[in-house]
């Protein structure tokens, strides 16, 4: 191909309407399962007396929050697994409440790191070690309960007085999420790229998924979709949520939306 006919293709301006388009409805679902799985997720972090928290509601002292009453039905924890058959991980990117405090966090932070550096590379294989303690601690421990969560009127109260009389091994993990929620000021989306359990379960039913966000032949490399990934990956790769962010971000227009094409 001629320097003259890559010249047009390399002067292509990206069609930011696409993307500010289908971002405005990424929100939208975001914060309609904010709305759905919010206080869950908050009462995971802050108040559930299990290790790992999400998996034993039915178990639960905590009768204030409402995960038993989402668990309940049988077929609740199989639409996670189905979502990844269909739409990879877009869970995370899509509906995932931790995920938009993620995203949001990642925005306030004056130093995004992102790119591929060998920290890039490596530090994604942390979510899959996440997910293999929390199987241990979930299957060979039995999900030992870590901790009593003290029932006072007051929500804020009653967290003091469950980080107060907590045991090490609850704290540990507490500070640990805290902590990459913290570090994701300064590393974009740190939680949901290295130490997320379900970011590493989903990961690894995502090659099967049947919609996706793909790039085609066309793609040069040029890595125009990585700077506005919020996940700071490339469509297909490791930690690509199917946010659709990158649509109209690539000069060669080589990334599409929708069944690939073999």
């Amino acid at each position: 191909m001629s320097s003259e006919t890559l010249a047009p293709l390399a002067q292509a301006k990206p069609a930011p309407g696409v993307r500010i388009k289908l971002k405005a409805w990424r929100r939208t679902s975001q914060l309609a399962m904010l709305a759905l799985l919010g206080q869950w997720s908050f009462y995971g972090i802050f108040r559930c007396p299990f290790i790992v928290p999400y998996v034993s509601c039915q178990n639960c002292p905590v009768i204030t929050c409402h995960g038993r009453i989402l668990t309940m039905f049988w077929g609740f924890w199989l639409l996670l697994p189905l979502s990844a058959l269909l739409f990879g991980r877009a869970f995370c990117g899509w509906a995932c409440p931790g995920g938009l405090a993620n995203q949001m966090l990642s925005g306030l932070g004056a130093i995004r790191k992102r790119g591929r550096s060998l920290f890039a590379r490596l530090a994604p294989w942390g979510k899959y070690v996440a997910l293999a303690a929390a199987l241990y601690v979930w299957f060979v421990m039995g999900q030992p309960r870590s901790n009593v969560p003290i029932r006072v009127g007051e929500f804020f109260g009653a967290v003091a007085l469950t980080f107060e009389h907590a045991n090490t091994v609850w704290l540990v993990r507490s500070a640990v999420v805290l902590g990459f929620l913290v570090l994701g000021m300064a590393v974009s989306a740190a939680w949901c790229r290295f130490a997320c359990p379900t970011g590493g379960a989903l990961e690894l039913f995502k090659r099967f998924s049947l919609f996706k966000v793909y790039k085609t032949e066309a793609c040069n490399g040029c890595d125009k979709c990585l700077k506005v990934c919020e996940m700071a990956t490339r469509p297909e790769e490791a930690n690509c949520t199917n946010c659709g962010d990158c649509l109209g971000s690539c000069p060669q227009d080589a990334i599409g939306i929708g069944r690939k094409k073999s």
